[in-house]
């Protein structure tokens, strides 16, 4: 069984373990099986399906009863969540190992709205910048901002790492039926082969860069901003041409004028945006260039209305708490180590990668806010393919493998392209996989089928397997910012019950530190190595192997 802590108003961390809400939880132990549930309830599926601004969730194939819910409920009442969340909203420094607010929910607030942090509104910086963002896109997209040699943009490249990359790239593509601008092409792996790729088949005279670096110091990123900038300087004959074909999303001015990039072209955001979380601020530029500043702002109003949802309603009926709540429930109480997230939208293939991101960098922590090691496992491995493909790769581990491995699937009532047939088939299977991950197939009713005996026990579905379905009209930006902001809401309402701090991520810098140590021993004739045997002898490999 894990321990379980939270982190009181005084800033001391006590274990959650200890409480009788706790207690009251674990003394309810494993739930009757789904195929129990549901034949004692008739009700079950209208109880158990709850309503977050457009989208609809149905936890009712979930280990719930009244019972656990409500003891859910009380866990989440007894640690702090509430307090955490009002403190964030209010933009207190909840980021406490590196003294910030933690404010992405400011980046989608109305022109209307105001939130005071350290003494001044933020809310008109936030527009301002969107402003800067919206002029310039319809610069680009109306043909008024040209390259060098007047050609109309016609590319985009956006170069990034981490939630410089991966927020934005998941969203064209998910937004791809709405773009009507520039095409967009991502980079952010300092392999070589990255950057080749995405420049392949461009043309220099009608390409725009987006470098997203926010202290501009990022080395992979700037790696590979200047692999383009000697790429167009030398199909265009002109460095004046960076000027015209480079933007910067940074807070480095200094930095950003020295590469080359006209400063007026440097979009800004502040500290208290972190990368997995920045989708919405200026990161996005390579979005609102594709689908255009107005589609933009629909995507920001999706994330808002989600944001209002968590903050005022209640826990019992809080898509996001509950969620949390079941991820807690499985993981520290029956031992699940990783969720699978199913969107059966092809548009949406990226979204497990940028879940991984967000979940697993913000809550993989042994560390509790009081700088204490934790006695509990924390974030889960997430994981996950669009449908159907997934169901010819891993599916067979989910229905008959020995692993809990709660699911979350994703689906739309209406395809953005193709035709409806397509999408009924899709969906028939994504209903289908819940009710067999659910409900499952016993021997008797293999052994009724007139299944040979010897293939009886390979041909049965144990079921019991629990599953989420979020649903929703159809894939829009609107309805894209709800689902983000649902699980960003997801991973704060668990780091605040696990009591970790879900918004620093230290275990990113030990890799690049050594990194940066190793890079200049890889050249033959470099200072011998000072590592670990292994280390060194890996290092001899490749100096030896090395085009000189």
């Amino acid at each position: 069984m894990q321990a379980l802590s939270l982190l009181t108003g005084e800033n001391v961390q006590v274990e959650l373990t200890s409480t009788p809400q706790w207690r009251r939880l674990l003394e309810l132990g494993k739930p009757p099986t789904l195929r129990e549930l549901f034949a004692t309830d008739p009700d079950r599926a209208r109880r158990y399906r709850f309503g977050c601004a457009d989208l609809t969730v149905d936890l009712s194939k979930n280990w719930l009863t009244d019972d656990i819910l409500r003891a859910l409920v009380e866990v989440a009442d007894a640690s702090g969540l509430s307090d955490r969340r009002a403190a964030m909203f209010a933009g207190e420094h909840i980021n406490s190992t590196e003294d910030r607010a933690v404010l992405h929910v400011a980046l989608r607030l109305p022109r209307a709205g105001s939130l005071i942090v350290d003494g001044r509104d933020v809310v008109p910086d936030v527009h301002r910048v969107l402003d800067q963002m919206s002029a310039f896109a319809h610069a680009v997209r109306d043909g008024q901002h040209l390259g060098y040699t007047g050609r109309s943009i016609r590319t985009v490249v956006n170069i990034g790492i981490g939630g410089s990359d991966l927020g934005p790239a998941m969203a064209y593509e998910a937004l791809r039926s709405f773009a009507d601008g520039p095409e967009c092409r991502f980079v952010s792996n300092v392999d070589g082969a990255d950057i080749a790729t995405a420049l392949a088949g461009l043309n220099p005279e009608s390409t725009l860069f987006v470098v997203c670096s926010k202290t501009f110091t990022t080395i992979e990123t700037l790696t590979n901003a200047t692999t383009a900038r000697d790429w167009l300087v030398s199909g265009i004959g002109d460095e004046r041409a960076v000027a015209n074909h480079f933007v910067a999303v940074s807070t480095n001015a200094a930095a950003v004028g020295a590469f080359g990039i006209d400063p007026q072209n440097m979009f800004g955001f502040w500290d208290w945006v972190g990368g997995r979380y920045s989708v919405g601020s200026a990161i996005g530029l390579s979005l609102m260039l594709a689908v255009g500043p107005d589609r933009f702002s629909e995507f920001l109003a999706g994330f808002h209305t989600v944001d209002k949802d968590f903050l005022a309603v209640p826990t019992d009926q809080n898509v996001a708490v509950l969620l949390a709540l079941l991820g807690i429930w499985y993981a520290n109480v029956h031992g699940a180590q990783s969720k699978a997230v199913l969107p059966y939208s092809n548009d949406l293939r990226r979204l497990p990668a940028y879940l991984q991101q967000l979940d697993m960098e913000s809550n993989g922590k042994s560390v509790g806010i009081d700088g204490k090691l934790l006695a509990h496992t924390t974030g889960p491995v997430v994981w996950g393919e669009p449908g159907t493909n997934g169901q010819h790769a891993f599916y067979q581990l989910l229905h008959q493998g020995s692993w809990l491995i709660p699911c979350e699937f994703i689906g739309f009532a209406r395809p953005n392209r193709g035709p409806q047939h397509h999408q009924d088939l899709l969906m028939s299977n994504l209903f289908a996989q819940a009710e067999a991950l659910a409900f499952g197939k016993t021997s008797d009713e293999v052994a009724a089928e007139g299944v040979p005996p010897h293939q009886l026990n390979h041909r049965v579905f144990p079921g019991n397997r629990p599953s989420t379905m979020i649903l929703a009209d159809e894939l829009s930006p609107r309805i894209l910012g709800e689902l983000i902001a649902l699980y960003e809401h997801v991973v704060f309402a668990q780091g605040a019950i696990w009591g970790v701090n879900s918004f620093d991520q230290w275990g990113v810098e030990l890799g690049k530190a050594l990194a940066n140590r190793i890079t200049p021993e890889l050249v033959d004739g470099a200072t011998v190595p000072a590592h670990d045997s292994s280390t060194n002898a890996l290092i001899a490999w490749y100096r030896a192997r090395r085009p000189s």
